[in-house]
């Protein structure tokens, strides 16, 4: 009986979207399209494969190629090989119509080179392209064009994971200033918050990232003190994040939980799989998230019943502020080998943004009526999600939608928790401070960009651990900028200067 119900509504679901097909739009995205004859437009797209691939012309991307009326047909490339198989291909201008591209400095040179559509111009007819925030097409620019669409994502996913029961036992507050954080960290590390009559805990642990991109939590803890997000512009020159004063200060906090033995001694090449067991057994107070909350206590209260985790924005001593993220998964481009002509790209720019559509977002979020989800009033229920992350998710990884955000009308059952940290990683997106030179090209960052930064980060833990003083640091920041660090800057003042102006 659940099959039939499950095929019934495949079909439904079906049948609906076909009314949505043909030469006429919907209402909400097809503006852009040429008027034809309503034969399924051919289209051929590359995305990095998810999971195991797809059945060809399962329910789910028959519903697309219905709804979006084209004949849609998918390649999928293992995500180990991805990029060198792209680069492959542009090398050989053996491109599908539509192709998911990661910014990196060799797409970026493709882009440069007149590879692919400039779609920039066109966004404003698509309701629901033109409808997103335009930090997320700032964020994938070439010399301020747009030349895709992104796969969405959070802007800023920063929050503070804590264990409440713990903070409610010590009369402890979430913390905002680095003093907090260090009495907060103290105080979970030594005063046996599990009351075990063990010194087996740790306000706050650290992996061997700790410091590298914007998601580390050296990062996310400097910028909520007032540190900028990689790259201070002050009168149009750019400092590095890392010789500020918050940035340091925040450097010294790490030092002085190390001399006090408050973390890991071994973070420097602790890996984070094995932090999170620590945290997931109930042995670590506090955190530096991106994940959602709910996973955290599901996890903790298989182990310790009465736990009690919960979330709070990052705040610093001036309010909630975190650094922006990408805010992208790649994004899909359109080479001009393939689609030569503009009625032909407003075709594919069409069907992206049909699948922005109500019927549409909600397929690539929740998959299908009555196998993946069954609708409860006010909200849907999860009915398979082995199902749903073997057959939805695939899609749902590689299209473009801003999850229940936008155009999907009801929330799925979660728990309070759960919602909360949707919350916070929602209201994020207004507290961010970006990188003004995540877009910006400098010669120098393509070449040597990686062994600058991995010279910066291991002075770092030099610093941490005290192998090296404040002189010390100073003169590994004075080699930084000799081995590449000022040109590098340099270049990014003058890609700055020549930049449009927003």
């Amino acid at each position: 009986m659940k099959k039939v119900t499950a095929a019934l509504a495949g079909t439904v679901l079906l049948t609906s979207v076909l009314s949505g097909c043909g030469g006429e739009s919907t209402g909400e995205g097809a503006q852009g399209a040429p008027q034809d004859d309503g034969t399924p437009y051919p289209l051929t797209l590359i995305v990095n494969q998810v999971g195991e691939i797809p059945q060809k012309d399962n329910d789910v991307e028959k519903a697309i190629k219905a709804y979006t009326n084209t004949d849609l047909q998918i390649q999928w490339i293992p995500q180990s090989a991805y990029d060198e198989k792209i680069n492959v291909m542009i090398a050989s201008g053996e491109l599908p119509k539509l192709i998911k591209l990661n910014y990196n400095p060799t797409i970026v040179g493709a882009l440069k080179s007149d590879l692919f559509w400039e779609i920039g111009p066109y966004l404003k007819d698509y309701k629901n392209l033109a409808a997103q925030n335009e930090q997320y097409y700032n964020n994938i620019a070439v010399g301020g064009k747009i030349y895709g669409v992104p796969l969405f994502r959070d802007l800023g996913r920063a929050a503070i994971q804590y264990r409440k029961d713990w903070f409610d036992a010590l009369g402890l507050q979430v913390p905002k200033t680095l003093d907090d954080w260090y009495n907060v960290v103290k105080a979970l590390t030594l005063n046996d918050p599990d009351k075990n009559g063990k010194n087996d805990t740790y306000g706050l642990m650290l992996e061997k990232k700790y410091n590298q991109d914007v998601n580390s939590t050296l990062a996310r803890l400097a910028v909520s003190q007032g540190a900028p997000n990689k790259w201070l512009v002050e009168n149009g020159s750019f400092i590095p994040d890392f010789t500020t004063a918050p940035y340091f200060e925040t450097m010294k906090l790490f030092k002085r939980f190390y001399d006090e033995k408050l973390i890991n001694q071994d973070f420097a090449v602790y890996e984070s799989t094995e932090m999170d067991k620590v945290y997931e057994s109930g042995r670590a107070g506090i955190r530096f998230t991106g994940g959602n909350t709910q996973s955290w206590q599901d996890k903790l209260v298989k182990v310790v019943p009465g736990a009690v985790a919960d979330v709070a924005p990052v705040e610093g001593p001036g309010g909630r502020r975190l650094p922006g993220e990408p805010g992208n998964a790649g994004f899909l481009a359109v080479p001009k080998s393939t689609v030569t002509s503009e009625a032909e790209l407003k075709k594919v720019l069409a069907f992206v943004d049909k699948l922005m559509d109500p019927q549409m977002a909600t397929l690539l979020v929740k998959g299908i009526e009555g196998r993946h989800w069954e609708d409860k009033g006010d909200y849907t229920q999860p009915l398979d999600p082995t199902a749903a992350a073997k057959e939805v998710k695939p899609y749902r990884d590689t299209l473009p939608h801003r999850g229940e955000a936008y155009n999907v009308a009801k929330p799925s059952k979660e728990t309070d928790l759960f919602r909360k940290s949707q919350t916070v990683g929602k209201e994020n997106e207004k507290f961010i401070v970006t990188n003004p030179a995540h877009t910006l090209e400098s010669a120098t960052y393509s070449e040597r960009g990686k062994e600058l930064e991995q010279m910066i980060t291991d002075a770092m833990t030099k610093f941490i651990m005290g192998k090296i003083d404040e002189a010390g640091w100073k003169a590994e920041i004075e080699k930084w900028r000799k081995a590449g660090g000022d040109a590098m800057a340099q270049e990014y003042k003058e890609a700055y200067a020549r930049a449009p102006k927003k």
